[in-house]
């Protein structure tokens, strides 16, 4: 037509018009903040492949978590990184091991922050594997009671949130059932029910030192190929008792996140990774994007996937933009 009526120019022509219409909206409390916890005292160590976030000793570890709350960010997710490590990863489920003690101590600064524990052993095993090893292979039902070890140990600490993200079967059962048995009914698990085996988590495992001495973790983490695949691990997950589902990672797999969205109706997270972090920080460094508008336009995608919950190192920095 020489003279369209419909015009969807209209609604752009200034920002408090885009503004009225926008359909996806990020805001602070959208987001979820990790920490890396370490033994120690004024110990702030950077991450190289991760400007601006650190390994950080309890009393920064608190003081970051005071400025997330401060922030508008309603949440921080804890990993913790003992000093010593042995096969059965006993530091993880220890009552008083180093991610006990940061929840004990960050709950006891910021009564109303949400605290999340990550709850897997790969941070604490002398292997890297997130499970018992036995002949070079991670055994899953052995797993399990560490599992939940270390979910009991996590609540009685004070952790609001329970997030399971080994990938080994029937673990969300199992913590849930070790949950009830010391009356934890009321701690919710947050399921990485959906994690693929992804090349983006390289920083992390420099940041966690838990990268495998020997072997990758396919055996146990998804395959990216897999959607179908992903639908059966969610809902296996929602039947043991989850209360919220993750996706992991966020921006090769938002078709993951929206087939997730429309199947269940559970809250659901993404969890925006180190690669995916550190790829932009290099860009923006080198000066080849706008950092700042790419940072929020890439959460803005991951919200628009599907995601109610965004689990991002960038969470400080666009809560301050936002």
């Amino acid at each position: 037509m020489a003279h369209p009526v419909h015009r969807p120019r209209r609604l752009r022509r200034s920002p408090v018009l885009r503004e009225m219409v926008r359909e996806t909206r990020l805001a602070p409390g959208n987001f979820i903040y990790p920490l890396f916890v370490v033994e120690g005292r004024d110990v702030r160590r950077p991450i190289a492949s991760m400007p601006g976030i650190f390994n950080l000793s309890l009393e920064h570890a608190v003081a970051e978590a005071r400025l997330a709350k401060s922030l508008g960010v309603p949440s921080v997710i804890l990993f913790g990184i003992p000093d010593h490590k042995d096969g059965q990863g006993t530091q993880g489920y220890a009552r008083d091991g180093i991610v006990q003690r940061a929840i004990r101590e960050i709950k006891a600064a910021e009564p109303d922050l949400q605290v999340i524990a990550d709850v897997c052993l790969c941070e604490y095993t002398d292997h890297g594997h997130c499970g018992v090893l036995e002949d070079g292979h991670v055994v899953n039902d052995a797993t399990l009671p560490l599992l939940a070890q270390m979910a009991v140990t996590c609540a009685q600490a004070g952790a609001d949130i329970i997030a399971p993200s080994d990938m080994m079967d029937g673990r969300v059962g199992a913590i849930r059932k070790a949950l009830d048995e010391v009356r934890l009914i009321d701690v919710p698990i947050m399921s990485y029910a959906v994690k693929y085996a992804s090349g983006y988590y390289g920083p992390f495992r420099e940041a966690a030192q838990s990268t495998p001495k020997s072997g990758d973790r396919r055996g146990y983490q998804m395959d990216p190929g897999n959607v179908r695949e992903a639908l059966k691990e969610a809902a296996l997950d929602v039947e043991e008792g989850a209360d919220m589902l993750m996706v992991k990672p966020a921006l090769a797999y938002l078709d993951v996140i929206r087939a997730v969205r429309e199947r269940f109706d559970l809250p659901l997270a993404a969890y925006n990774v180190s690669g995916e972090y550190a790829m932009l920080k290099a860009a923006g460094q080198n000066g080849w994007i706008d950092y700042e508008r790419v940072m929020l336009e890439t959460l803005t995608g991951i919200k628009r996937a599907g995601a109610d919950l965004i689990i991002t190192y960038h969470a400080l920095e666009a809560a301050k933009l936002l």
